[in-house]
């Protein structure tokens, strides 16, 4: 049974959703983005002892985050969501914190290029391109892992398929949050869950998927990583919540990598929303969520 406090998670989804689409004007992206990440810092603020240190990574802006006495070897890159529109490394530094502290690690929010400004593949180009300097930088693959959350997680699996492609050492692990990896919008939950998701509609991912690609075939493995070679990518954790339209991004997503051979972990969390685990501030199943990728990272990074 869901908590109590999964009232206030849809609240707020609700709410954002109310902000990111006013009555009276259209919002630019800009304002679009700034109204994110204050959404973000509002709800789930970065405590004082984060440390934060902005870095350019080869010409990718990045922010270091780690709380005090968390290990300086052990990585997650993590590439934020947004549809590829929206979102910051400033908006993540109260969910990095939860991270950084649950898995023992530091964290490197990427700040890559977004849509519509710069279509697919700018943020692609971008995820491999901090993933080669932390690479550099780390000299330890197996002691990184590759996370994100909805556009970030599709986008964190379509890093990782390319690097392998391209012969790169790739991470211990990979973590994908509530992913989505199919802009051919196939999934048969974006319409059954349609009642029970209060913050992605089938409109909305055609209009995000519309302004990524621009024109762009959207079962493009790159840009769709449901339909990428998934062969010999790292033991991954999937989290997604039951009431998701993109549930079934996330279940096929978890098949296709098993028949491919991937080590795959996937927890499907009954009663929860898109991105809940980012709500660890006051959701006791966020907390649950964050915990298990604490485990699992440590699991995979020794």
């Amino acid at each position: 049974m869901a908590s109590k406090e999964n009232v206030r998670a849809r609240q707020l989804l609700e709410e954002f959703v109310a902000v990111l689409t006013p009555t009276d004007n259209q919002p630019t992206p800009d304002e679009l983005r700034a109204i994110c990440d204050h959404w973000m810092d509002i709800n789930f603020p970065a405590p004082p002892a984060l440390y934060t240190e902005k870095i350019d990574a080869d010409g990718v802006p990045c922010l270091w985050a780690s709380m005090p006495g968390t290990s300086a070897e052990r990585t997650i890159l993590y590439l934020h969501g947004g549809a590829y529109l929206l979102g910051s490394p400033n908006g993540y530094r109260g969910f990095a914190a939860a991270l950084s502290q649950a898995t023992d690690a530091r964290v490197l929010l990427v700040d890559y290029r977004l849509a519509p400004e710069n279509p697919h593949p700018a943020a692609l180009d971008d995820a491999t391109t901090a993933y080669r300097w932390l690479l550099k930088a780390t000299r330890y693959p197996a002691l990184i892992v590759v996370a994100g959350e909805s556009s970030g997680g599709g986008l964190a699996l379509a890093a990782l398929a390319a690097l392998r492609a391209a012969g790169d050492d790739l991470p211990g692990a990979a973590v994908c949050i509530s992913p989505w990896v199919d802009m051919t919008l196939s999934g048969a939950s974006i319409d059954d869950n349609a009642q029970l998701d209060p913050f992605i509609s089938k409109f909305v991912l055609e209009m995000m998927a519309g302004a990524y690609l621009q024109g762009q075939d959207p079962e493009t493995p790159s840009a769709s990583p449901l339909f990428a070679d998934l062969t010999g990518l790292p033991p991954t954790l999937i989290l997604v919540g039951t009431n998701e339209a993109l549930l079934d991004d996330s279940t096929r997503l978890a098949d296709r990598a098993r028949n491919a051979g991937v080590t795959v972990t996937l927890n499907v969390a009954d009663d929860m929303y898109h991105m809940w685990p980012i709500m660890s501030a006051f959701l006791p199943e966020a907390r649950n969520a964050v915990q298990e990728i604490g485990r699992f990272v440590r699991n995979h990074t020794n």
